[in-house]
């Protein structure tokens, strides 16, 4: 089966870190490509990310040094393809949680991440989660958007500051009605 290949040449290190990931998983490089290049963002944290999708992100923060990695998402084949990234990555399997835990208190994470979430029927609840996370428990957030109009028109963006952008490829750009580009957001 053919794998997608999210790199990072990291010459300061003199290190060369891959994340290999099966079809479909180029949609989702954004927050794995900043954390894989800003390791100590995840280096002994505590971390779930909250849907996961193929895995990604969990991987590169296991990859990066993260003390515990929970990857949640409501699908369970997303569940499935991250145990398959995981291999392909030389990791144990990660913890993979197919329950909702939006609205659930997050005890027990220093960093939440999430990328490309804020749909019309996610979206509010999503927020009102998020603020407690940020705002009660301290919880560090990263947030991968590409411009959704639920994400950029809410007022949690007053609660971020924003850490990377990067332009998508052609292929995302045209499976996702014209976003140009994506961005990381920071809750600290």
């Amino acid at each position: 089966m053919p794998r997608s290949r999210v790199e990072d040449h990291r010459e300061s290190f003199g290190i060369i870190l891959t994340l290999q990931m099966f079809p479909k998983s180029h949609q989702m490089p954004l927050l794995s490509s900043y954390l894989l290049n800003n390791p100590v963002v995840s280096r002994g944290k505590r971390v779930r990310d909250l849907g996961s999708g193929c895995g990604a992100s969990a991987i590169a923060a296991k990859l990066c040094g993260a003390a515990r990695v929970v990857a949640n998402d409501i699908d369970t084949v997303a569940a499935v393809a991250t145990r398959m990234n995981c291999e392909l990555n030389g990791l144990e399997p990660l913890v993979c949680v197919t329950d909702n835990l939006i609205g659930l208190e997050p005890v027990g994470y220093d960093l939440i991440l999430l990328g490309d979430m804020f749909y019309e029927a996610l979206a509010d609840s999503l927020h009102s989660w998020l603020d407690r996370c940020i705002e009660t428990h301290g919880t560090q957030v990263l947030i991968g958007d590409p411009g959704r109009a639920k994400f950029e028109g809410h007022t949690i963006k007053t609660l971020l500051h924003q850490l990377a952008q990067f332009e998508l490829p052609q292929s995302v750009r045209e499976e996702n009605y014209g976003l140009t580009c994506s961005t990381v957001w920071d809750s600290m």
